[in-house]
């Protein structure tokens, strides 16, 4: 279990002692908040640990749930035949391990921009979301004995170093029959940023630029607003470009920054993070001079997307400072 990219040594190398001090802290408030305002969520039955999320419960069911519990991912679809053989496995898994993860399971053909977003190249594949931070776990058939190790590796993380006790489970309890969590109160910026994300699931990216820029006029800290900026820029920029063209060109003009960035845009957008990184990093080592500041800020921009808590953005972080310096 230990195909290319994908081991469950991110972990170690995401989780250094800063980052996860930080996304403990960040638990730790959202569990204390959720108590302030009812106790959290309860207890669950053996049923409501399988879920299926998607886009538009993301948020709700992976990214909010990962502050109490590491929430692992299942990426599948029908006609994927490992997926079949996998997909059981983890959902046994979860009921077994008793609430100390939850089970997502996404759809890759209904799902497309989840796909995207986590660099999925092939399914079956596994990643894991604890207290925000996403970890790369397999990708592919595995056998049971490695999984488990995978997860028990997961669960150890999760408890040690961002205080995840998983959640707590009621055999008697109904399924679906836990307290819905509180709404949050509304932020200053939430309505502006609601109307971002309508805008760019309705495919209005300038509206969506502009209204994550208008937060950011506000409010330039605004984590969501950056991100959410970023990935609306980026698929702007490859909206109406000819793929075999842009490739055509990048190909036979290495020294052409334009063609050069513009295909890492479409890498990124196609899920080949480590591609687009790589070409940006090779032709910041080809140029100098505005040439090479135009591709650094690119890549900078594409870090944003991807976040900087990834593993391979770290990397590349790595790379484009031996490259500059």
């Amino acid at each position: 279990m230990q195909p290319r990219n994908m081991s469950m040594s991110g972990v170690v190398d995401l989780a250094a002692v800063k980052a996860a001090q930080e996304a403990k802290a960040k638990a730790e408030q959202a569990r204390a908040q959720a108590a302030r305002q009812g106790g959290g969520t309860g207890a669950v039955s053996p049923a409501d640990l399988v879920i299926d999320v998607s886009e538009s419960t993301f948020e709700r069911d992976v990214l909010q749930r990962s502050t109490e519990v590491p929430v692992v991912i299942d990426f599948w679809a029908e006609w994927c035949q490992p997926c079949k053989q996998l997909s059981p496995v983890l959902e046994r898994l979860a009921v077994e391990y008793d609430g100390r993860f939850l089970l997502a399971k996404i759809d890759v053909d209904a799902n497309q921009m989840l796909m995207q977003q986590f660099g999925v190249q092939g399914i079956p594949a596994v990643f894991a979301v604890v207290a925000g931070q996403a970890l790369p776990l397999f990708q592919g058939a595995a056998g049971e004995a490695q999984i488990r190790q995978t997860l028990d590796q997961l669960v150890q993380v999760a408890e040690q170093r961002f205080g995840l006790t998983g959640l707590t489970v009621d055999p008697d309890a109904e399924p679906g029959g836990e307290q819905a969590a509180p709404a949050r109160p509304a932020g200053p910026h939430d309505a502006l940023l609601e109307a971002a994300v309508r805008a760019l699931d309705s495919g209005d990216l300038s509206g969506a630029v502009q209204a994550y820029k208008n937060v950011l006029n506000e409010d330039p800290g605004n984590e969501e607003a950056k991100l959410g900026l970023a990935q609306a820029e980026l698929l702007q920029r490859v909206q109406g470009l000819d793929p075999q063209r842009v490739r055509k060109e990048a190909a036979e003009k290495p020294g052409d920054v334009q063609a050069q960035v513009a295909a890492a845009d479409l890498d990124l957008v196609g899920g080949h993070v480590e591609d687009a990184f790589g070409r940006l990093i090779e032709t910041v080592q080809r140029t100098a001079g505005d040439d090479r500041d135009t591709v650094r800020v690119r890549l900078l921009e594409l870090f944003e997307v991807v976040g900087p808590e990834d593993p391979r953005v770290i990397a590349a972080r790595r790379a484009l400072a031996r490259a500059l310096f």
